[in-house]
């Protein structure tokens, strides 16, 4: 194992083109993470760190900024609006006729979509920086500004995050991998040295055993989420053509991934779930008694260590899994292409038939890889009240992009080595 990884590492170091990337990657990177240190005007560094700390759901949130929040940097935004545009392009891809031909368009249409999705991120990034600067003001994280200068705080914010977008395509194009993805990831793994080090600094002799625990528990967390991520169910294909009078036929197979969604219906769930914490954020400021006891009872309801919290995440994000799933897998779509190819599933006839038994099978894997991602969701909450050491709390959300986004790195460059190796062999 060791000696493959090694092996792995002296191949990209001998590939002069593989390693430009991977330099220029890193090189990237490093430019996003000094400016994501570089701090927003007029904040209350002590007030922000103090309602970060108390505030499971902002934590969360940071991640998917890269780590650009808990700071409030000039990317305090991150890539959030970014991602929530791409969400939404995509869903109306499925639903308006004109994406979805542009869609069908090849290269020139991926590039008018990627286009209308950053046009679509700038008004996003602008509703965000207002909400955002209307939480913090209530909080007390922001004094009082004059309207010239929240103005200039959300055009600060809005440029950050169109900083970072463009940053995720120059990795996109030139590095290894999907860039959007890498700066989330390396925001997430950036915290880790903080966090492993107050973790140790804060527990005790008595919870050794309970330390031990966790990091067997972790290990095993991380193999299922490797599993389930790799996981594919391959349904067999085979095709029957007759060329001038002779039979040539083939034979392949159509894989069905057991989490088609990835960590999209996480990412719906999360800005539903948020929306009762923030709207209990805004009334319990109001003065209003009565507005005030209605703001203390949607807090106490999604304490994020309550029952019904964790009730109402698993369920929102086993119902978007299949939501979403249904977006992107269409059976039918896929057994009228199978019939124009010649391809048929052994045992099944063409047409309906093979449309409703891809129909059956994907509601029985998209069963599992739900109940999967509910579960990876509440994990936070189900070590925290289980073993009772909040600070080494693995956020399930996080490790599943880690780990997605470094089997997708590894892809690449492996993808990139076995181009060179064709490249040579055509010489």
């Amino acid at each position: 194992m060791f000696f493959s990884i090694v092996q792995f590492f002296l191949k990209i170091l001998s590939s002069p083109e593989v390693k430009k990337k991977v330099l220029l990657t890193f090189l990237i990177l490093l430019i996003f993470r000094v400016i994501a240190h570089i701090p927003a005007a007029g904040i209350d560094r002590v007030s922000l760190a103090n309602l970060f700390s108390g505030s499971p759901l902002l934590s969360l949130l940071d991640i998917f900024s890269g780590g650009t929040l808990a700071n409030f940097s000039i990317m305090a935004l991150g890539l959030n609006p970014y991602i929530n545009a791409s969400i939404i392009l995509q869903l109306l891809t499925f639903v308006v006729p004109s994406l979805e031909e542009l869609s069908k368009e090849g290269e020139f249409g991926r590039e008018k979509i990627d286009q209308y999705t950053r046009f679509l991120t700038i008004p996003l990034s602008v509703l965000q920086a207002f909400g955002m600067y209307a939480i913090l003001k209530g909080q007390n994280v922001i004094g009082q500004l004059s309207p010239l200068e929240v103005a200039g705080l959300m055009a600060t914010m809005v440029a950050g995050t169109m900083i970072a977008v463009w940053l995720g395509d120059m990795i996109t194009e030139y590095g290894v991998t999907n860039g959007v993805s890498f700066l989330i990831f390396a925001g997430i793994v950036s915290r880790l040295p903080i966090v492993i080090g107050q973790s140790f600094a804060v527990v005790g002799s008595q919870d050794i055993l309970k330390v031990a625990l966790f990091i067997v528990i972790s290990i095993i967390v991380v193999a299922i989420v490797v599993f389930m991520n790799e996981a594919t169910l391959r349904i067999p294909i085979n095709y029957a053509r007759k060329v001038t009078g002779t039979s040539m036929g083939g034979s392949s197979y159509l894989p069905l991934r057991l989490n088609q969604a990835g960590v999209v219906p996480i990412i719906f769930a999360i800005s539903l779930v948020l929306v009762p914490s923030l709207l209990s954020t805004f009334l319990s400021n109001t003065g209003n008694p009565n507005l005030s006891q209605l703001a203390s009872s949607l807090s106490r309801i999604f304490d994020p260590q309550s029952l019904a919290y964790n009730l109402i995440y698993f369920i929102l994000v086993f119902g978007f899994t299949y939501f979403y799933t249904a977006i992107v897998f269409n059976p039918e779509k896929i057994a009228e292409n199978l019939q124009k190819n010649g391809g048929f599933i052994p045992g099944i006839r063409p047409g309906a038939k093979t449309t409703s038994y891809l129909s059956y099978v994907l509601s029985r894997i998209t069963l599992v890889g739900a109940l999967f991602l509910g579960s990876i969701a509440i994990l936070p909450s189900f070590f925290q009240g289980t073993i009772g050491i909040s600070t080494l709390t693995i956020g399930g959300t996080g490790l599943l992009i880690v780990v997605s986004v470094v089997l997708e790195t590894v892809r690449g460059l492996e993808a990139h080595l076995a181009m060179r190796s064709y490249e040579k062999f055509t010489r």
